[in-house]
């Protein structure tokens, strides 16, 4: 399948998990730190999981309000909460886990999940990088 590309994001990462990074606009730059969880010191940096994490929620998030528009459908206020594990794989490696969290206050609860449906499915390209590759679960809070 071929993608019309009409935006690159450029990030380059210097040290690994316990290095550096910047965009190369220069707009986002963070120093990143393992977590504790992982062995690490931790603090007040970020990880990659915290940024996967991030920017699956504002795209599944910018995905749902696409389908809305597209449906009709009135949203109020809506919010995806995106919590992404890392752990060792049985067949060895590491790998991530994701799971999605879309609060639709207002939307009637069948309307709601045909919306997030159609997002993960047809619309975010998150969702279309991660299937097959990730486990991916989405709940409807």
């Amino acid at each position: 399948m071929s993608v019309q590309v009409l935006y690159t994001a450029e990030a380059t990462a210097v040290g690994g998990r316990e290095g550096q990074i910047k965009s190369s606009d220069g707009v986002l730059e963070a120093k990143l730190a393992l977590p504790k969880q992982l062995g690490g010191p931790g603090g007040a940096a970020t990880n990659p999981e915290q940024l996967f994490a991030a920017g699956y929620a504002a795209c599944f998030e910018s995905a749902v309000r696409f389908v809305a528009r597209e449906q009709k459908v009135a949203l109020t206020q809506t919010a995806v909460t995106a919590k992404v594990g890392v752990g060792p794989r049985s067949a060895g490696g590491f790998g991530l886990t994701v799971a999605l969290s879309v609060s639709l206050p207002g939307v009637d609860r069948a309307v709601a999940e045909g919306l997030i449906k159609f997002a993960h499915e047809n619309i975010c390209p998150y969702s279309h990088a991660t299937r097959g590759n990730v486990d991916v679960s989405i709940a409807l809070a």
